[in-house]
């Protein structure tokens, strides 16, 4: 869907009408929270519980979305009054039109509808990255809470900075700024797999999360300055409000203490196993030709048995060997994998030692 204008006019019996010019060229979505330059694949902190919210609001925003394609010849009308437009909190002759409760309920619905395929799906990718990690540290109840609340937020920056204008502004990507601001704060030294297009040539390199997340806000401001905060399809001080309420919504809601629902939902959400791939990087003491890692498993797993697949770098090469953990282990045990450790001269090689770490 392309950008569009949207003019409130009265109707048959006293009803809207949203006349919509769809060849403008100002801000209509809240654009994507990952830079086109640079396209995040994946992070390397794994999570102890499944993202049940962070998966309901992925599919949600999907179902809205079809929702949307199936208004046909009424979709503009749709979008201005799900949307979040400005001049109707601020002009009265526009006010007039929505009750109190249509008025409250666009700050929600307005984070579920999308421009374009291409817009949903840059924003669900970034949501997916980052939000199951956020919400493994809240919890799933205060996760949910979170994520509207950051929405909420956006959509209130965009507001108070753009009062007069009669765009809608739809996305959810002001939210999903907010679990970046987040996640800035919760993993900052996690490694973000990213894609970097030269040309036609795809680069991938580990990125730092607090350098990608970084660039990423300081872009958000650098545009927000050059096109007085709306340009090129994007709101984008509702990804700076949502960013900067999002850090604050995690110090705040880190103060207030988990509630017995939360405890209750971890222990069926919580993962009863370890990823199967696992990277080590093995150390090695002085001129012993052994080599020391760890391996790590869940409680579940340590009862019952399991194998993983694991990956060692070893100089510029990496090998991969599958490694059985016998039923019944305990912390503390260590795995000999006999000759994959190092080798000096014509001596054979010394062993691979992992130490099982079972993870609370």
């Amino acid at each position: 869907m392309q950008p569009v204008i949207c003019i409130a006019e009265r109707g048959p019996r006293n009803s809207l009408r949203a006349t919509c010019n769809p060849l403008s060229t100002l801000s209509e979505a809240e654009g994507q929270p990952a830079s086109r330059s640079m396209i995040p694949i994946r992070d390397t902190t794994p999570t102890q519980n499944y993202p049940i919210v962070n998966t309901f609001l992925i599919a949600s925003n999907v179902a809205v979305y079809f929702l949307q394609l199936s208004q046909g010849s009424e979709i503009n009308r749709f979008i201005y009054v799900y949307g979040l437009v400005p001049a109707r909190y601020s002009l009265p002759q526009i006010a007039d039109y929505f009750t109190i409760g249509q008025q409250a309920f666009s700050f929600l619905s307005f984070m579920f509808l999308h421009g374009s395929f291409w817009h949903i799906l840059g924003n669900m990718w970034s949501l997916y990255i980052f939000g199951n990690n956020v919400e493994d540290h809240l919890g799933p109840v205060r996760y949910a809470v979170f994520y509207l609340l950051c929405g909420v937020a956006s959509g209130l920056s965009h507001l108070v900075l753009n009062l007069h204008s009669n765009l809608p502004t739809i996305g959810a990507s002001g939210a999903i700024a907010g679990v970046m601001g987040a996640y800035f704060i919760l993993h900052p030294r996690s490694k973000i797999l990213t894609l970097i297009p030269i040309i036609i040539i795809p680069y991938f390199i580990n990125i730092p999360a607090y350098i990608f997340l970084g660039l990423w806000f300081l872009l958000q401001f650098i545009n927000a300055a050059s096109s007085q905060g709306v340009g090129g399809g994007i709101a984008w001080w509702a990804h700076i409000g949502g960013f900067v309420c999002g850090i604050v919504f995690l110090k705040l809601f880190d103060i207030l203490p988990v509630t017995g629902v939360s405890r209750l939902m971890r222990q069926y959400t919580a993962k009863r196993k370890t990823p199967h791939l696992q990277v080590i990087r093995p150390a090695a003491s002085g001129a012993d030709q052994h080599l020391y890692g760890l391996i790590k498993i869940t409680p579940y797993e340590a009862r019952a048995g399991t194998r993983k697949l694991v990956n060692i770098p070893l100089g510029f090469k990496k090998k991969m060997f599958n490694v059985k953990v016998p039923a019944g282990i305990s912390s503390g045990t260590v795995l000999r994998l006999k000759g994959l450790g190092q080798r000096t001269g014509s001596q054979a090689s010394g062993d691979l030692y992992l130490k099982v770490n079972i993870e609370k």
